[in-house]
């Protein structure tokens, strides 16, 4: 973790914040590495980090079996993993109403028609909700007031410029630079 900043206290109060918030979120064991800067001169905040590696996206089939009964014109879902219950079921819930669901058993879930198009939907996002834990994270570290934001983010690197004024491009090139940085791993 690099904090750069030309006042050395505030350098060392915002790795203190950057460490409490990462530890609240648990987020230290999913980040690579972060890097950081913060003028108190010009009001500007640049913070980029590198997310570990997240296992893929899991698909509805891969945690459930799906049969599909023409006489009776239903499809069963027979849920193995209940870990990812209740992301299914909000997933069903968000496409179906309540209604149209019926849940026999914890494990049985039967919907009317030919439903087998649902094997490919998509149950838990490891990389998103990374992501998105990351996101709050930053949006905790930001100073307060700081509202304009650039977000800069790559497919592993999530960056963001912010400060209360214009963005300045020399702001912009200093996150391009940590982003290139974090890529090659410096």
């Amino acid at each position: 973790m690099l904090v750069e900043c030309y006042d050395k206290k505030g350098a060392e109060v915002y790795e203190i914040i950057i460490k409490q918030i990462f530890q609240d979120l648990v987020l230290g064991p999913s980040v690579d590495d972060l890097k950081a800067f913060v003028n108190p001169d010009d009001p500007v905040f640049i913070l980029a980090i590198k997310m570990k590696k997240t296992s893929t996206v899991v698909e509805f089939k891969d945690v459930a079996k799906f049969t599909y009964d023409k006489a009776d014109d239903v499809t069963h879902i027979f849920v193995e993993d209940e870990n990812y219950l209740p992301n299914i079921l909000k997933r069903l819930w968000r496409k179906f109403s309540r209604d149209e669901i019926y849940q026999p058993t914890r494990y049985n879930i039967d919907l009317d028609g030919n439903q087998m198009d649902l094997e490919t939907l998509v149950i838990d996002d490891p990389h998103s909700n990374l992501q998105r834990r990351i996101y709050d994270a930053i949006f905790r570290i930001l100073p307060e007031g700081f509202k304009i934001i650039k977000d800069m983010s790559t497919k592993d690197i999530i960056a963001v410029v912010a400060t209360d004024e214009l963005i300045m491009d020399a702001w912009i090139e200093k996150a391009e630079e940590y982003i290139a940085e974090l890529e090659n791993g410096m």
